[in-house]
């Protein structure tokens, strides 16, 4: 079971959580980030358990866009540690923290443009952050300047119309806990192929519904695949083997 989108580095007491979760049978994790110094510390933790941590390094859509110095310092660290590298991520457009922004939103796309071309430079895949009205902007902008690049659309929120354009060009999309509870995700969730599917918490963010005051972790995983099977008529077991080969395809690199 790999858990396809966490932000690792916000968690503590990590090795003990890692522990947990491997007895658990969580194999991997893709640990993406928010910033320059988020990186870092990702980076630090894919040191301490190579095989465990698929990292990913980006500056997450919601917050300001990094000034000139870090965007170029990140851009350097990046290519030093491109090996070690699964992902660039996260990356995306603002929904959430629109009115508080202090760019505007044409400055994120262009800032998005600019991940995807070093992306696809360094042929690494990308994590998106595509929300609901940003959901169809982010797709068009990956197809105007990567179409060809592995993409995940992590935590989908999105149109019908959007969700089948997606699946149509071949990229993966990810459900959380939320369809564990939620007929909005459920519905999504119906709509993408298995071979397209992934499954994540983005922990440490909480959840509601049956999730009201636990801890976000990848042991939720087994609940979302418990709904999942269910909903596809599938076995428990071969969903997620499906879901983390899906995961090692898109994510795997030097991993097995």
């Amino acid at each position: 079971m790999i858990d396809a989108h966490i932000h690792l580095e916000q968690y503590d007491h990590v090795p003990e959580r890692i522990s947990e979760w491997q007895r658990a049978g969580v194999r991997q994790v893709t640990a993406v980030s928010n910033d320059l110094a988020s990186s870092y510390r990702t980076l630090e933790l894919k040191d301490k358990f190579p095989d465990f941590v698929l990292a990913g390094c980006g500056f997450h859509p919601e917050k300001p866009l990094p000034a000139t110095a870090e965007w170029e310092e990140w851009k350097q660290l990046v290519k030093l540690e491109r090996d070690r590298i699964s992902c660039i991520g996260e990356i995306g457009l603002p929904h959430y923290e629109l009115d508080h922004l202090p760019s505007p939103l044409d400055v994120y796309k262009e800032f998005l443009a600019e991940c995807l071309a070093f992306a696809s430079d360094l042929e690494l895949p990308v994590a998106l952050h595509a929300v609901h009205d940003q959901a169809g902007m982010v797709y068009d902008i990956l197809q105007r300047e990567a179409p060809m690049l592995p993409a995940h659309f992590h935590w989908l929120k999105a149109p019908a119309e959007v969700v089948q354009h997606i699946t149509e060009a071949g990229y993966m999309i990810s459900v959380t806990p939320e369809v564990c509870y939620r007929e909005r995700d459920q519905h999504l969730a119906a709509m993408v192929p298995d071979e397209q599917l992934l499954i994540e918490t983005d922990g440490p963010w909480p959840f509601q519904g049956p999730f009201e005051g636990a801890e976000t972790s990848p042991l939720l995983l087994e609940a979302v695949l418990d709904v999942l099977a269910a909903q596809r008529t599938e076995k428990k077991e071969d969903l997620r083997k499906k879901t983390a080969r899906n995961a090692t395809r898109l994510y795997g690199r030097d991993q097995t």
